[in-house]
């Protein structure tokens, strides 16, 4: 199972990002996927969360700037990031959780290799 992601790069503050995610690879299920972020010198946190049956959540500092949508048919999550601040700059991971593929059939948890956003102030 690979996660691929796209999206993020450079913004003034105030401004807009996207990112997506797709996780490929015989995918059978998920539980869960979303974005995590890791800041410089800070613990990585949770960004933002859909589980398969469309629930969301969201990490209180991004609570009402992001919005987090999914696609169950294509293995895809998509983060919409508006009203961008300095302090949102970090790299941004994606993350699959429970997913289980036709090749091992047990639930596993995935992370992409990481996107960087910068917001500039």
């Amino acid at each position: 199972v690979q996660l691929v992601e796209s999206g993020g790069g450079l913004v003034q503050a105030g401004g807009s990002l996207s990112l997506s995610c797709t996780a490929s690879g015989n995918i059978k299920s998920w539980n869960d996927m979303g974005w995590y972020r890791q800041g410089p010198g800070n613990q990585r946190e949770m960004v933002a969360a859909i589980t398969s049956g469309g629930s969301k959540h969201y990490g209180e500092a991004v609570n009402g700037r992001f919005t987090i949508s999914g696609d169950n048919a294509r293995n895809t999550v998509h983060l919409q990031m508006n009203s961008l601040k300095p302090e949102d700059t970090a790299v941004y991971y994606c993350h699959a959780g429970g997913v289980i593929s036709y090749v091992t059939f047990v639930p596993d948890d995935y992370w992409g290799q990481g996107t960087q956003v910068t917001v500039s102030s």
